[in-house]
């Protein structure tokens, strides 16, 4: 099945254009490995998926909120639309700025022991930005990844930062607009809503369960939906710039 007509042309209308904001960037930031991200720039808006370079991305926090929580563990897997490249992979376990939560701890099952000799997310983020540079970031659940790396580099040099991503998570609600919150008719006649979760995603498409709340394994999840949506619901010559925000 194809994107519909109506949230092809709406995605058309909406897209950034990355390599023009990242050039803007590179002119204004002060920090050296900043200008060196926005300096490796991105594909054009209008270049095929199948060519564009992928990274799949998660971070495990210990909560929601970007401005009081912190990150504690980073996955990363580079792909494309035919390949994974797990060899390539990297995972990062980091020591938080703030105190784990009891909550966090049971989503995650990253302890206090096990942050207590972790190196500071400074220390990695020469080669995390090193892996993202050039490529298009893919995530499930952008305000997470986004707010929090972004917020991250606020307390490390000052800047934010700024990078095109695809969040799958977003493709999904396209998919199922309207059924993510059934009307009280629908309700009433037994309907639930559509669950756009990574977990509950990947199993609409077949894909096997994975242990949730594990960066790498999270990571890995998201670039395998991404892959199943793609070539489930839309066509052969998608372009970058009707997916990415």
């Amino acid at each position: 099945m194809s994107l519909p007509g109506t949230l092809r042309r709406e995605a058309k209308s909406t897209s950034l254009d990355w390599p023009s904001i990242l050039d803007e960037l590179t002119a204004k930031t002060i920090d050296a490995r900043l200008s060196r991200f926005y300096k490796a720039g991105t594909v054009n808006a209008d270049t095929p998926l199948d060519q564009v370079p992928l990274l799949a991305l998660d971070v495990e926090t210990t909560g929601l909120d970007s401005q009081r929580d912190s990150i504690v563990s980073l996955g990363l897997v580079p792909f494309n639309l035919r390949r994974i490249r797990c060899g390539e992979a990297k995972y990062w376990v980091v020591k938080p700025v703030c105190e784990l939560s009891s909550q966090s701890v049971t989503f995650h099952h990253i302890t206090h022991s096990d942050i207590q000799d972790a190196p500071p997310l400074a220390s990695v983020f020469d080669e995390l930005l090193a892996a993202m540079a050039g490529k298009v970031v893919v995530v499930h659940y952008r305000r997470i990844e986004r707010g929090f790396l972004d917020q991250a580099m606020r307390h490390l040099v000052g800047e934010g930062l700024h990078f095109p991503l695809i969040d799958t998570m977003q493709l999904e609600a396209r998919l199922h607009r309207g059924k993510q919150q059934p009307g009280w008719l629908a309700r009433l006649m037994g309907k639930k809503p559509v669950s756009i979760r990574l977990a509950d995603s990947r199993l609409r498409y077949g894909l096997p369960l994975y242990q949730a709340h594990h960066a790498l394994t999270d990571a890995l999840a998201t670039a395998e939906l991404l892959q199943a949506q793609i070539a489930t619901h839309y066509p052969a010559d998608v372009t970058v710039g009707e997916l990415w925000s």
